[in-house]
């Protein structure tokens, strides 16, 4: 496929991942079916709406992120930036998966995102995090995301940080297992977030 047809494909799947996110914005949480506000680069929309049509029985799916042409990006202030993104983008999701594609990790977007996940003040409401490697993350060995990675600590072969990485899940029930982690340790892990990391002001070079 060539780069042109890429990124109209991926245009298109932002528009049903847009739809699908808009259909379901008043389902509330569960505890079988939490509501999760999925964070990814828009190259990678067509394998993050494969994701979704595969496993969204399982789970809530929002998947409408910070883009250009927001006001709010247009701030200095960055209390109201992360702020303005839990109202309007993440809103009442309890978890947030980053889809790791392969550049993932270069977008401020997900950046932000990620920050306003992690934040818990009178305003924002804390949400578990976890990240899933997409077919294309695997197949460059893409690196996580600088503040998902601080976030993702293995000792000795054993999680020991507030998040998880998981590879392409096999089956149903390990993301729904998975998913379920991330809800929980928003009591359970929430000493052992780590959230100091400046925000990313630019985007990466990624090719």
């Amino acid at each position: 496929m060539s780069s042109s047809n890429r990124r109209i494909q991926a245009a298109l799947a932002q528009n049903q991942l847009t739809a699908i996110s808009r259909q379901l914005e008043y389902k509330a949480d569960s505890a079988t079916r939490h509501k999760c506000f999925l964070s990814y680069h828009a190259v990678d929309a067509m394998e993050v709406l494969d994701f979704v049509n595969t496993f969204g029985d399982f789970f809530t799916p929002r998947a409408i992120g910070v883009s250009e042409d927001d006001p709010v990006i247009q701030s200095e202030n960055n209390d109201y930036i992360m702020d303005r993104i839990r109202e309007k983008y993440l809103a009442d999701t309890t978890v947030t998966i980053v889809m790791i594609g392969k550049c993932t990790w270069a977008r401020k977007f997900v950046d932000w995102e990620v920050y306003s996940t992690l934040r818990k003040d009178k305003v924002n409401r804390l949400s578990g995090l976890m990240a899933v490697q997409l077919p294309s993350g695997r197949a460059s060995g893409a690196p996580l995301p600088a503040r998902v990675n601080e976030n993702v600590i293995r000792e000795n072969g054993e999680d020991v940080g507030y998040a998880r990485y998981y590879s392409y899940p096999a089956s149903d029930a390990s993301l729904r297992n998975w998913i379920h982690d991330a809800y929980l340790a928003r009591q359970s892990r929430s000493r052992l977030i780590l959230n100091g990391r400046a925000r990313k002001i630019n985007n990466s070079a990624c090719s």
